[in-house]
């Protein structure tokens, strides 16, 4: 009888054990994460979850505009969570393939809702990201279109940057830095 006592002892202990363990590890988790916000200078409620309604709005100008002069492009990327942007970060650094990005989440301006990527969609469907491609046979690059049309819808082309070119991103960055955005600075224009 003793030892069947001990026994029970044992599993009492070990149920009320898992139980405490089970409801504690979503709080290490949840502050985990906040700590690792809180890191980087952001807070929970200042993350976005969709794209700005002005750059989506230009956006959807762009791929119609591309479309009237006979080029068909396709948004490969908007809005990102901060999760998804540390998940690109590590290609080529912790996980296989090659470094995209020198952004970590929280760094860049689609993880704000103002930035899209973008490629060509060819006649047959495929997806092209070659800078060459004349498309609509009209003697420019298709590329170099798309761009200048961006450009002037108001959108910042990240092939002009010199340390770092990334060729299918476009942004808006209403003037703010990542710096600003990180503290929660906005415009009445983001704000609408």
């Amino acid at each position: 009888m003793l030892k069947e006592r001990q026994k029970l002892k044992k599993w009492v202990f070990v149920l009320i054990a898992v139980s405490t363990a089970l409801f504690l590890l979503p709080l290490f988790f949840t502050d985990h994460a906040e700590k690792k916000l809180e890191k980087r200078g952001l807070s929970r409620e200042s993350l976005l979850t969709e794209l700005n309604p002005v750059v989506a709005e230009k956006k959807a100008e762009l791929v119609k505009k591309t479309a009237a002069i006979g080029i068909t492009i396709l948004i490969t990327d908007d809005f990102r969570s901060i999760e998804a942007q540390d998940e690109l970060y590590k290609k080529g650094r912790s996980v296989d393939g090659s470094i995209v990005t020198k952004a970590k989440g929280g760094e860049s301006y689609h993880n704000y809702g103002l930035a899209v990527d973008f490629a060509l969609r060819k006649k047959d469907g495929k997806v092209i990201w070659d800078m060459n491609y004349d498309g609509n046979r009209d003697g420019k690059k298709d590329w170099m279109q798309v761009v200048k049309i961006a450009k002037d819808l108001g959108f910042e082309w990240g092939g002009d940057w010199e340390n770092f070119p990334d060729y299918p991103h476009l942004q808006m960055s209403f003037g703010l830095s990542i710096a600003q955005l990180q503290r929660g600075t906005k415009t009445a224009l983001l704000d609408e």
